[in-house]
């Protein structure tokens, strides 16, 4: 269910809505004269909601290639690629 505020619990009420935040792991909508105004997250549920979009782009892209035909390296060229990496940044150190 969705948790709905005040603007004024923002203003007079900010540690409740801070630990309401935190407990809930829910958006807090807040309003003002009724209307919505502002979402608040924690930054653990931002940053969560953040990787999550990043990886849907992700995968988009990756779907878009797919659909257009490209079918990108095989699995053990890739595996190879990363194994370089890893062992040129031991190198490095």
């Amino acid at each position: 269910m969705a948790i709905i505020k005040p603007i004024s619990d923002l203003r007079n009420k900010s540690n409740e809505i801070s630990i309401l935040a935190h407990e809930s792991h829910q958006p807090i909508y807040i309003t003002k004269n009724g209307e919505g105004d502002l979402v608040v997250l924690s930054i653990e549920q931002y940053r969560r909601m953040e990787h999550k979009l990043d990886l849907y782009g992700k995968l988009a892209v990756a779907q878009a290639e797919y659909d257009s035909g490209e079918r990108g390296k095989p699995y053990k060229e890739v595996m190879k690629e990363a194994r370089q990496r890893i062992h040129e940044k031991k190198v490095r150190g």
